[in-house]
């Protein structure tokens, strides 16, 4: 569509039109629209949107309709590439959107880089958190793709999923990665077991769900060494072997259990991330090679794997521990995965991680997936320091007050008394706190309170609203800040 009939449509809709979206498909054009801060589908033509006619163009309708469910299955159904698909072993990242306004920004971010996006990416968590239905985000998700006419592919990540019962609505949704997470089957204890306490605790496992007997699998590991690629080795001694089974085994059986029933019920191809990034105890080399081959025996396919890793990943800060220790124990995760694989490593709670991505970027030779989201909460918080700075300040000293009851299932150490109230603060410094590492975990790990204040009265409608009044700012800051996560990963084009 030229110039001269995007300005006639404009006439004809009386909506602003964003030029990227405008796609033919079949007998009709699609194109994303505003007025205000609201957005509309429509088309011109014989088209699928569900709306009223507001003119002609050429002779062919013109339809406007709401960004509903209803029309984002249409968009899908018409245009292909606003729909998500696997990814497989391209280097990726996932950007989680607790709002649903971010993937512009997140496209704009990794355009170009040579990285396959995920964009509908959220935990049952958080949409609990957020009051937020599965197809909700894959509704946000493929307007911000369609608004900004990225046809180069994009991935969606059902996250952290722990009940089974909770697949069959991200199913539905059209999800096609998974990440399970099998947490509260991981016994943390193990690691402070020894001797008889190992080897009873063992003897008292029901391995029903590994479909193995006790002595069976002691005999595949016990005493053995395995070599990996690039000549080390790990090896198991008995008590690492009944450590390694004990801390994992019901985890793999649940690992199992959700993989054959995502394949009982799946609608399309689908892929599995494995995930016991979130536990206290630390994954080893050895542990990593148990919990990947058990999985290979028992017929699980995965795309990638999330191992504890050493050091402390918390939520929005930089990594905190001995980067020589970190790369020593990561290269060796990476020949594990070299070695049962391929497949690729994936760095949770990978916001913000800026002094590991170099050594994550260099010995996976781009096996891997850097997983963000809260991070790209807190660039939409900045971006309403920025627009509105009273609404910003409510919601910071907010943050302050809830911060020690909502870090509970967070691995975070900021210190609220370090973080000065609002009042302190003159508003040139206030998007500034975005970068203070106690202010920021409190942002962060406080977003659900937020939103969900007063049942949403309190703070969500006013956060929308600037964020949707002066969209570009919010882009504008998510196109900075994630281009420096997703910088040392680029792939050449």
């Amino acid at each position: 569509m030229d110039t001269t009939m995007i300005n006639e449509l404009k006439k004809v809709t009386g909506l602003e039109i964003y030029q990227a979206s405008i796609s033919p498909a079949g007998e009709a054009t699609y194109f994303l629209a505003r007025r205000g801060s609201e957005k509309l589908a429509g088309c011109v033509g014989k088209g699928k949107i569900a709306g009223d006619k507001v003119g002609s163009l050429g002779g062919k309708d013109v339809t406007v309709g709401a960004t509903d469910a209803t029309n984002a299955a249409a968009i899908r159904a018409a245009l292909p590439w606003t729909a998500p698909k696997c990814l497989g072993l391209a280097t990726s990242v996932g950007l989680g959107d607790r709002l649903g306004l971010a993937t512009p920004g997140h496209i704009r971010a990794v355009r170009g880089t040579g990285l396959a996006p995920i964009l509908a990416q959220q935990s049952i968590r958080e949409m609990t958190r957020t009051n937020r239905k599965p197809q909700q985000v894959m509704d946000c998700a493929t307007w911000g793709v369609f608004q900004e006419g990225f046809r180069d592919g994009f991935g969606s990540d059902a996250d952290h999923v722990q009940k089974l019962e909770d697949l069959d609505a991200v199913v539905a949704a059209g999800f096609t990665m998974f990440t399970i997470d099998p947490g509260p089957h991981v016994v943390n204890e193990a690691d402070r077991l020894d001797g008889a306490d190992l080897r009873q605790r063992y003897q008292a496992m029901d391995l029903t769900g590994l479909e193995i007997t006790a002595d069976a699998l002691k005999a595949r590991y016990a005493g053995k060494e395995f070599k990996l690629t690039g000549g080390s080795v790990v090896a198991f001694d008995e008590m690492a072997f009944l450590r390694a089974a004990i801390k994992y085994g019901a985890a793999i059986a649940h690992i199992v259990r959700a993989y054959r029933k995502l394949k009982s019920i799946a609608r399309q191809p689908f892929e599995l991330e494995v995930s016991v990034d979130e536990t206290e105890s630390v994954t080893t080399p050895g542990e990593h090679y148990f919990f990947a081959a058990e999985l290979k025996r028992l017929g699980v396919t995965w795309v990638s794997m999330a191992p504890r890793l050493v050091g402390r990943f918390e939520k929005g800060v930089d990594y905190i521990g001995d980067l020589s220790v970190f790369r020593s124990s990561f290269a060796q995760h990476v020949a594990v995965m070299r070695t049962l694989g391929p497949y690729k490593i994936s760095i949770h709670s990978g916001s913000d991680k800026f002094s590991v991505y170099p050594i994550v970027a260099e010995l996976t030779g781009g096996l891997v997936h850097l997983k963000t989201a809260g991070t790209s909460w807190l660039e939409a918080v900045r971006a309403v320091g920025r627009i509105d700075p009273a609404l910003f300040r409510e919601i910071y000293d907010f943050a302050r007050e809830r911060y020690e009851t909502d870090k509970a299932s967070y691995h975070v150490s900021a210190d609220i008394a370090k973080v000065p109230p609002a009042g302190s603060l003159s508003d040139a410094r206030l998007p500034e706190m975005l970068d203070d590492f106690h202010a920021r975990q409190a942002l962060h790990v406080t977003f659900g309170s937020v939103l969900t204040a007063d049942d949403g009265q309190r703070f969500r409608k006013r956060f929308y609203a600037a964020l949707q009044r002066d969209e570009e700012v919010h882009y504008a800051a998510l196109v900075k800040h994630i281009g420096r996560h997703v910088a040392p990963f680029a792939r050449k084009q």
